[in-house]
């Protein structure tokens, strides 16, 4: 189901816009670690204490925001689609990737049993997110922090190439209806 919003325009005509139906919030485990896209503000602090674990030292963390501008131009909103279901299925396999992917530091004596990555979290807005607000939150727990810092890049970068997100950058005096798509990897 999509969300719609209504806008006044003068007295007797009415625009609905509409989200795509597939571009539906959606919510995925791989073990410890989960994937959600989601319409609502990202709750920075429930993140990161989604992949908080004692056996971690360390949390590596990535907060993307709308920033205020963009090649000289003001930035008032950026706005988000996605192909959920297939999106989150990247996502998911992007975090396998980095559980499989992870070496141990030289200086790790943490047994074989404890893994590299304990925990990941990739939080990904979706609709108008606002300048200032968060629209991407990655959290990545492991015992050391540069398994935990190298997995969070790395989740990134696959991210912005790899998962089916679109974003619309909205200008300060350009037409909303001038407004382009673009893929999610800038």
């Amino acid at each position: 189901m999509g969300r719609y919003k209504s806008i006044n325009i003068g007295f007797t005509f009415q625009m609905t816009t509409s989200y795509p139906s597939t571009s539906v919030e959606a919510r995925e485990e791989v073990g410890r670690s989960i994937c959600v896209l989601s319409y609502e503000s990202l709750k920075i602090d429930e993140i990161i204490k989604s992949v908080s674990d004692d056996g971690a030292g360390a949390t590596a963390l990535f907060i993307g925001t709308t920033r205020n501008s963009y090649q000289g131009k003001v930035v008032t909103r950026l706005e988000y689609q996605a192909y959920s279901k297939l999106a989150i299925k990247t996502m998911t396999d992007i975090i396998r990737t980095a559980h499989q992917s992870a070496t141990r530091s030289t200086h790790d004596s943490t047994p074989a049993a404890v893994p590299c990555i304990i925990s990941c979290a990739v939080h990904h807005r979706l609709g108008t997110v606002p300048v200032g607000e968060p629209s991407i939150v990655i959290a990545v727990s492991s015992p050391h922090r540069k398994e935990a810092s190298v997995a969070c890049e790395q989740i990134l970068e696959e991210v912005k190439q790899r998962v089916q997100i679109w974003k619309r950058e909205y200008y300060e005096g350009e037409k909303e209806d001038e407004a382009e798509w673009k893929a999610n990897s800038s």
